[in-house]
Formats: structure tokens, sequence, C-alpha cells
């Protein structure tokens, strides 16, 4: 793949992944039943923001690394779009 100003770079793998490995390490609550079957995991909201932005940091990453480079808007097209938006 092309490095351009959208392309997911090997830098941006290794980012995700030192975030990744820091999330593995998830400070959780399991919650049973009964029967002492797990049934729900319970973490802080300040670990569940985190997971949620490690989410969409993955899924960002995904859809810039499917972009097709010759579709890519050049920055005077981008603020012309833009501003059309208005």
């Amino acid at each position: 793949m092309k490095k351009g100003i959208y392309s997911w770079t090997e830098e941006n793998n290794f980012i995700f992944l030192q975030k990744l490995k820091i999330m593995l390490d998830i400070k959780k609550t399991y919650l049973t039943d009964e029967n002492k079957r797990p049934v729900a995991v319970q973490v802080d909201i300040k670990t569940f923001e985190k997971m949620e932005q490690l989410l969409e940091d993955y899924a960002l990453g995904k859809l810039i690394e499917e972009n097709d480079p010759e579709e890519n808007l050049s920055l005077i097209e981008a603020q012309e779009y833009y501003n059309q938006l208005f």
C-alpha cells in the first residue's frame, strides 16, 4: 500500500498493538448467576472508555487501510467539499 496522508502505516500498527497490550491487562469483575457461572463482566468507566477508543481506532485504521488512494481528495478539493456542506 502506498504511504500517504490517509494511509495506515506500520507505525500505526505498532501503536495499536501497544494500546492493545495495555488493554489486555483489564481490571474486571465477573458477575455470576446462582450456580456460580459467569454471566457478565463489569469494568470501571475509565477502562470502558479506553476500550471504546481502541475499537474506534482499530475500525478507523481498517477503513483507511481499505481506502483506495486514487479516490483521496486533495486538500483543496476536501476544503471545497467541506464548504459545500454548509
